[in-house]
């Protein structure tokens, strides 16, 4: 039997990290392949940690840090456990960012509309934002980036008990949250 801290690579992951290697030694072409194959799981990640319309910006500084780090990457860990550490700390600096500054006013208290989306994205992305953050973060990089808990222990930077039980516990928070949102469908239904 396996050992469940252990981490899980696939194929995909080797073939990443390789890349992610290769681009540190100056490729081109393997920057671009390491980029591509981690864009839409990086951008899903920061996405689902702070629900945020600056989104594509923060992805942008994940990669820009990525690029300058590459050279000293050493595979220790897959290069999207390492990838996503960095966009954690990209995260962690936007919202420090975020508190420092003054809050942005609308001109007449207009908020203008979000691009339109799938209903079920929607109450998603409102459930995972009433969660806690570190609960959100675990459950994020293990149930929707299918990170396994040891390599969501790296990416948080804590061990792989702690995971284990943010994860549970946003599984139990989600749940209590959609059965009360039933509940409020149901009742305002009758």
């Amino acid at each position: 039997m396996a050992d469940e801290g252990a981490a899980v690579v696939d194929e995909g992951d080797e073939q990443v990290t390789a890349w992610a290697l290769a681009a540190g030694r100056g490729d081109p072409l393997a920057l671009a392949a390491f980029v591509r194959a981690t864009q839409g799981p990086t951008w899903r990640f920061l996405h689902h940690l702070l629900a945020d319309a600056e989104t594509d910006d923060l992805v942008q500084e994940t990669y820009l840090r990525a690029m300058r780090a590459l050279p000293r990457f050493a595979a220790r860990s897959s290069a999207r456990t390492w990838l996503f550490g960095i966009a954690r700390r990209v995260a962690a600096d936007h919202l420090r960012s975020r508190r420092a500054r003054p809050p942005a006013t609308t001109i007449d208290g207009y908020d203008p509309p979000s691009a339109g989306r799938f209903e079920n994205v929607v109450v998603l992305d409102a459930l995972l934002r009433q969660l806690p953050a570190e609960r959100r973060e675990a459950f994020v990089a293990t149930q929707l980036l299918g990170l396994s808990y040891a390599e969501a222990a790296q990416v948080c930077d804590c061990p792989v008990g702690t995971i284990r039980s943010r994860v549970a516990r946003a599984r139990a928070d989600l749940v209590d949250a959609m059965a009360e949102r039933a509940t409020r469908t149901d009742t305002r239904a009758g």
